[in-house]
């Protein structure tokens, strides 16, 4: 019998690790900048095309390398950071592990041309496929220039599993903030297909998260510091008033690095107990400092997963730093000892003698005998009303409407009680408007265009650069739903009419939950483009909506939701409408 076990060759070794340090556009640019910002750079621009498909390229202005180096950062396990593996427990650079570049290289052309700054010449190397190409002197500035073109070019089915352009450009987006929000003193700019999506210059954190973000963004959060003898913590948290239903803007660094820790992200939740709605969530951006020797990074190649030695005091210690920020600077903000103008009561003239109240009243009033004025229900209406048993089982075929509008009664400004034939239904208010909603949105020929309401004051709304240019791609399909929008500048929008569900002061957080909603849609579901916009733009509308009804706008909203054709779940497959057969309400 022959041996059949042999050694892969290094181009399909090379291959294999790529797997796990690059699945798509957004893990080479974590790579290269990393790099870059270990090599020294204080200037780093990232140039793309295609969302990373054609062309990644990051140009920096570091300390370069020599002739040598350049060939050898290509190999497997080449790198100037570790020597030993006591190394491991000291990390103090992004890179480490020297996979980078050897994976990359395997699986793309690339071209690197970099130089020392006392060099007179530098040098160009070209690989495809882990093969030097070539490799030459060359004229070229002090740093370093590496691009990465036809990702995956000599793996097919890996190019495959990219999904469009938008969902890549965003993976590289977000690569792009995390980076870039800790690095606040470093310089960088974004190009996408010959457009400047981001020039960020050196500054302060709040600096940075507002040119990522916007201006009106340094308004919304608190810093928070704190230093111990176990940690040292800088950054903003989120103002409660502007937690979101996702967990969107939440940022934690650790040493430089952006990580994943569930349990510390936990604990700045934590210290907003009571001060959110349920299933809301804060911002914020938090830099921590630890020593690296109570730390292990090494763990995933992606280097986002984290252990902690001290993890348990860390957490005690991260909330109570958050604690502290928002009671700090809540209050600071709310008292006020000047007193109130409305309060400077003149004193009385002498000799005023005040008049009693009077208390206007009717005496023929009698409460247990209804008007049809009244919105209230008989008590008749009431007498077999029970609650549910089971919110989460509601047959289909028991969901047939009413032959006639029946009594409803309205619980907590949330739920619908009424009767159909086959037993009590309670419906959900707000998911069913959600449903009615969607399908006014919904695009069919049989309908015509929705109604808009002219606002009285233009309304702007300001936007992250990512988010505008998401704003601006949406633009013609928000005109048809009843918007009139105009852009104004790169990160601007101005608003003059508004479809009749959607309040002008709501403006700017109903388009930042629309975003959210969007792009968690068409990065979950893989839905369609329109289908998205219209199940997020119902779900916001919803959410604005929902408040106490009269009896007439209860009976209008039972008998919209059966005019649907799926009246029984929400868009995202929530359900509406519980039944309780007259069996349940017998037990």
């Amino acid at each position: 019998m022959s041996d059949i076990i042999n050694i892969l060759p290094d181009s399909v070794a090379n291959q294999i690790a790529a797997g796990e340090v690059v699945d798509r556009p957004a893990s080479a640019v974590k790579e290269l900048l990393e790099n870059s910002m270990d090599a020294g750079a204080t200037q780093i621009d990232l140039i793309l095309k295609d969302a990373g498909r054609t062309l990644v390229q990051v140009i920096d202005n570091g300390c370069g390398m020599s002739d040598s180096d350049a060939r050898l950062c290509f190999e497997r396990h080449a790198t100037s950071k570790i020597h030993r593996a006591d190394d491991l427990f000291a990390i103090r650079t992004m890179g480490f592990r020297g996979e980078a570049l050897a994976s990359i290289a395997a699986i793309a052309q690339v071209e690197l041309r970099t130089r020392l700054h006392d060099a007179e010449l530098g040098t160009a190397i070209v690989i495809e496929g882990s093969r030097i190409a070539s490799q030459q002197p060359q004229a070229c500035p002090p740093g370093t220039s590496l691009a990465v073109k036809n990702l995956f070019f000599n793996v097919p089915a890996r190019r495959n599993f990219l999904k469009k352009d938008s969902v890549e450009l965003s993976h590289i987006e977000e690569v792009f903030r995390r980076i870039t929000l800790v690095h606040c003193d470093l310089g960088f700019t974004l190009q996408h297909n010959g457009k400047l999506l981001y020039d960020l210059k050196p500054g302060s954190m709040l600096q940075r998260i507002a040119q990522l973000y916007g201006n009106f963004y340094k308004e919304r959060f608190f810093p928070i510091e704190e230093e111990t003898d176990l940690v040292r913590i800088k950054g903003f948290v989120g103002k409660p008033e502007y937690a979101r239903k996702t967990r969107g803007e939440q940022y934690l660094f650790v040493n430089g690095r952006f990580i994943k820790h569930p349990a510390l992200s936990a604990a700045v939740e934590r210290a907003y107990d009571d001060l959110l709605p349920d299933r809301s969530h804060p911002s914020y951006f938090i830099a921590l400092q630890v020593d690296p020797s109570r730390i292990d990074i090494n763990i995933h190649p992606n280097k986002t997963e984290v252990r902690f030695v001290d993890d348990h005091a860390l957490f005690a210690i991260l909330r109570s730093a958050a604690k502290k920020a928002l009671g700090q600077f809540t209050l600071a903000t709310e008292l006020s000892f000047d007193t109130p103008p409305e309060f400077n009561i003149p004193p009385a003239p002498k000799g005023y003698v005040p008049q009693q109240p009077r208390i206007s009243y009717n005496p023929d009033y009698n409460p247990f005998h209804a008007t049809p004025s009244q919105t209230r229900m008989k008590l008749d209406d009431l007498k077999n009303l029970t609650a549910p048993t089971d919110l989460n089982e509601t047959p289909t075929s028991d969901l047939r409407p009413p032959a006639s509008p029946h009594a409803c009664l309205q619980l907590q400004s949330r739920y619908i009680i009424t009767t159909l034939s086959s037993g009590l239904a309670v419906i959900d208010q707000q998911r069913a408007l959600e449903r009615i909603l969607f399908d006014r949105l919904t695009p069919r020929p049989d309908l015509r265009a929705p109604t808009s309401q002219t606002l009285l004051f233009p309304v702007n709304c300001q936007f992250s650069a990512a988010d505008a240019e998401l704003m601006a791609e949406l633009l013609p399909d928000l005109c048809d739903y009843g918007f009139a929008l105009e852009a104004v500048g790169q990160t601007t929008f101005v608003a003059t009419a508004t479809p009749p569900d959607v309040k002008e002061a709501d403006l700017q957080p109903f388009f930042e939950q629309m975003l959210a909603d969007y792009k968690a849609s068409t990065l979950q579901r893989h839905a369609d483009r329109s289908q998205s916009l219209c199940a997020s733009l119902a779900r916001q509308m919803a959410v604005r909506a929902s408040t106490a009804l009269s009896q007439e706008e209860m009976q209008q909203l039972v008998a919209d939701l059966f005019a649907c054709p799926m009246a029984d779940t929400t868009p995202g497959g929530k359900r509406i409408i519980t039944i309780v057969n007259p069996e349940e309400l017998l037990k």
